[in-house]
């Protein structure tokens, strides 16, 4: 799916949380948004997923504005991960990972037979298998994160809107999620992902860097993540070193003494 944002602008109550950004990712873009604490990195997100109207400016999927689709139309062009899971009800994995199907139900070419397909290929590709039958309440967060990303998975829409989607993970499972990350993008899917950890955000195609609400950079990871930005930005003094064991850059804040 191609997504474009034209000048794109969301204030509320006189704050201007994203100011006049625009972009244009094609098919099979794997995108990572970036920048310090308040730059308006989830709420662009959200303007992305049709979650929030824009005050000023366009988002389109294929050239049409997200506005002027229905929320079940949504579901079916986009999977958003948001930030924070809600753990408190007792569903199995199984049970949530196949809430991700709930959209796909409208269409009849889509058999119970697909649904369950989605959903086992889900489990899988998080390594959740086993677990498929713990109540979620009984599960780590980095479980709950696995299962949440599953859910997004199972729905198997053509743009994915991740926002932090290796919080709670341990190192293993967030290589786990990149590479997911990586094989929808070749398999022409559109992943775009809110990140913190900038080394993460270098594996990524396209890089955009957030300050204030405004873009401050974009293009790719060697473009826009360079020393000088990226201390400007964060407002702290960050390196930017040859990496030892593949292209590209590591990201080092400098030590305090």
């Amino acid at each position: 799916m191609k997504v474009v944002a034209t000048s794109v602008s969301f204030t509320i109550n006189g704050s201007c949380l994203v100011g006049s950004v625009g972009f244009e990712f094609d098919q099979g873009s794997h995108v990572a948004i970036v920048g310090p604490n308040g730059a308006g990195k989830s709420t662009l997100l959200r303007l992305l997923a049709g979650d929030l109207r824009p005050t000023a400016g366009a988002i389109t999927y294929d050239g049409i504005e997200t506005t002027r689709f229905s929320v079940a139309d949504l579901a079916l062009k986009r999977a958003v991960l948001g930030q924070h899971q809600n753990e408190d009800v007792a569903f199995s994995v199984e049970q949530v990972v196949a809430m991700g199907r709930y959209a796909s139900r409208r269409d009849p070419s889509v058999t119970p037979t697909d649904d369950r397909r989605c959903v086992e290929a889900a489990l899988n590709a998080v390594e959740l298998g086993n677990l498929r039958s713990r109540s979620v309440t009984s599960l780590s967060g980095g479980e709950c994160q696995r299962t949440a990303i599953a859910r997004v998975l199972a729905q198997d829409t053509p743009l994915l809107l991740l926002d932090e989607p290796t919080t709670a993970l341990d190192v293993g499972h967030q290589q786990m999620v990149m590479e997911i990350i990586d094989t929808l993008s070749e398999r022409g899917r559109t992943v775009i992902a809110v990140l913190h950890d900038l080394n993460l955000a270098t594996s990524f195609d396209r890089v955009l860097l957030l300050s204030g609400g405004t873009l401050s950079a974009h293009g790719s990871a060697n473009e826009v993540l360079t020393s000088t930005r990226l201390s400007e930005v964060y407002r702290y003094p960050i390196e930017v070193v040859d990496h030892p064991l593949r292209p590209g850059g590591l990201i080092l804040p400098r030590p305090v003494s």
